[in-house]
């Protein structure tokens, strides 16, 4: 069975699916921010939280609320990533140089599935992490079908002949309101992408506010 695709309702076979969407919708009114990046996101028609009492607004938080709140919100954007991978990546980072924050960042916009989708091969981060588990990417001319492998800087991605032919593929990276962030460089001649750089979070072009600080301090409590 393959993997279900976020947002578009379609798998890269063709499939209709409908119940990773409305996951994430949800998980957009929850958190009172468009996770999904898109014009109809559920939150952007209703932004009040799902449930019974949802149209009475969003409560405000606890320092400790707010910090919980931070670090599930993270890890929901990053195609819901489970609480022992995420809290692997927190400790790498910790044990970096430099600071924490950006670190976690930087780490968490290295992943293999993530750059695949800011190359605009994919529309979405959970189509990216699709194509990754059914071999369609190659990284320094090898397949690799990890999708959380951490990449480095001067990597090459390349997707395989038979993705690039992919309906879902091609209306991807022919999507002109979606621009590569200054990490990547893509070449139009072979449609390879060249890792640069571990980013910044100002780099970074998230659809809502995030602040990794909350998860640090959450984490070192």
């Amino acid at each position: 069975m393959s993997y279900y695709l976020a947002i578009q309702n379609v798998n890269i076979h063709g499939g209709v699916v409908t119940k990773i969407n409305t996951t994430k919708c949800k998980a957009s009114r929850r958190f009172g921010a468009n996770l999904t990046e898109k014009a109809d996101d559920a939150y952007v028609k209703r932004n009040y939280p799902p449930g019974m009492h949802g149209r009475n607004g969003y409560k405000r938080s606890s320092v400790y609320g707010m910090q919980l709140r931070a670090k599930q919100m993270l890890k929901a954007y990053y195609c819901n990533i489970t609480e022992k991978q995420f809290r692997g990546i927190y400790k790498k980072a910790a044990k970096m140089s430099g600071d924490v924050g950006e670190n976690l960042i930087g780490l968490l916009e290295s992943r293999l599935d993530v750059i695949v989708y800011r190359s605009k091969y994919a529309p979405t981060m959970r189509a990216a992490r699709q194509l990754v588990s059914h071999k369609h990417v190659k990284v320094n001319g090898k397949y690799l079908n990890v999708g959380s492998a951490f990449l480095q800087p001067s990597d090459i991605l390349e997707l395989t002949p038979k993705a690039l032919e992919m309906q879902i593929v091609q209306g991807a990276l022919s999507n002109e309101t979606k621009v590569r962030p200054s990490y990547i460089t893509f070449n139009g001649a072979d449609s390879s992408v060249t890792f640069i750089r571990k980013p910044l979070l100002a780099e970074v072009p998230y659809p809502m506010t995030v602040d990794p600080q909350l998860t640090i301090e959450l984490y070192s409590r």
